[in-house]
């Protein structure tokens, strides 16, 4: 494996974002898949369309249809990891208020400042144990400091063992990039950096 790069996404990269969801991510049958990271930043209208047509199109190429549409409106934001040419790693992050949906509402309630959500991460199975998600929080938090928050939160399930809520990063991912707890609620606790 060459060294893990991180690019945070832009519409050159769309090409590499929907190779790394059609052939890598969600491959172990996690059951988050399949998925292309379009709920985050899509109401609940547009996620009721996009349901409708499970039917009769099929559920990956509906949510991939859509993100192609959401990615030529810049509304899909993040980063991707790379393992030489090859995405293998994808993190959700932008500004708390571009999510309409994912980011608690007791996380609004508790903010100190200007803040990054991290709400998604999806790491390719052979990939994941290799600090990808790690470089990709390094980046975020990097590129937030860089650009004047305050903070970067994730969003994270207490939970001791792996489940369906994965996508959003365990806690101790986070506390070994020096995030702390915040505040927690009906099982969910924010992690914070303060920049």
């Amino acid at each position: 494996m060459e060294s893990i790069i991180i690019k945070r996404l832009s519409a050159e990269l769309m090409d590499d974002y929907l190779d790394f969801f059609d052939h890598r991510a969600f491959t172990d049958d996690n059951p988050n898949g399949p998925c292309y990271c379009t709920s985050p930043n899509q109401s609940e209208e547009e996620i009721q369309q996009m349901v409708s047509e499970f039917r009769t199109s099929g559920v990956k190429e509906t949510v991939r249809k859509y993100a192609v549409k959401m990615l030529q409106q810049n509304r899909i934001r993040g980063y991707l990891a790379y393992d030489g040419a090859m995405s293998v790693g994808w993190c959700n992050a932008a500004d708390m208020e571009t999510y309409l949906g994912f980011v608690p509402e007791f996380a609004r309630k508790n903010t100190c400042g200007k803040t990054i959500s991290i709400v998604c991460f999806e790491i390719a199975p052979e990939y994941r144990g290799k600090g990808i998600a790690s470089a990709l929080i390094q980046r975020v938090c990097d590129d937030a400091k860089a650009e004047g928050y305050a903070a970067v939160e994730g969003y994270a399930k207490l939970s001791a063992e792996r489940n369906d809520f994965d996508y959003q990063g365990p806690v101790r991912l986070y506390q070994k990039a020096g995030f702390t707890e915040a505040a927690r609620e009906n099982g969910q606790v924010i992690m914070r950096k303060v920049l």
